[in-house]
């Protein structure tokens, strides 16, 4: 009886702790990123995206943030601004250890959503979405939350 408590505790809290290791964008709005940039999840990735000088850098780490080899694969940056459409879209081609790069004439603003496709070698293509120029959140405005109620982040340092 005890035995199988023990396996029932310690299932439940495995499911528990899936969920956990997931990260929210004010997760990674929140954190400094290794090249400056903005990261997001995409699938088993997190993708850290640089945008300069009509260059789109993306870094290839998994969730242990260990860098992955782009060799091989392929990626495509489109820009969107607003709800307007995609018009613009820049290929993305390996650039050697992590990275993808394309190079184009584009314009970023506040309001402009970067979508990134990017497909490895024997994987899943993935994407997801950047708003590389977004403001990000003061310590004042996570302040000013309700009593009771989460910033997101908690979740990810506590285990049940």
């Amino acid at each position: 009886m005890i035995k199988s408590m023990a396996t029932v505790l310690i299932s439940a809290a495995l499911v528990v702790s899936v969920p956990a290791s997931a990260h929210t964008e004010e997760h990674f709005d929140a954190i400094d990123t290794p090249h400056g940039g903005q990261m997001r999840m995409a699938g088993p990735y997190h993708l850290e995206l640089v945008a300069q000088d009509k260059e789109i850098v993306i870094y290839v780490t998994d969730h242990g943030d260990t860098k992955v080899s782009t060799d091989g694969g392929v990626g495509k940056a489109s820009f969107q601004v607003g709800k307007a459409k995609p018009k613009d879209s820049i290929k993305l081609e390996p650039a050697g250890d992590n990275t993808l790069k394309g190079t184009g004439d584009f314009k970023l603003t506040p309001e402009t959503t970067i979508v990134v496709f990017v497909k490895l070698p024997d994987q899943e293509p993935q994407s997801t979405r950047f708003t590389p120029l977004k403001p990000k959140a003061s310590p004042k405005a996570q302040e000013k939350k309700p009593a009771g109620t989460s910033s997101g982040h908690e979740h990810h340092h506590m285990h049940h």
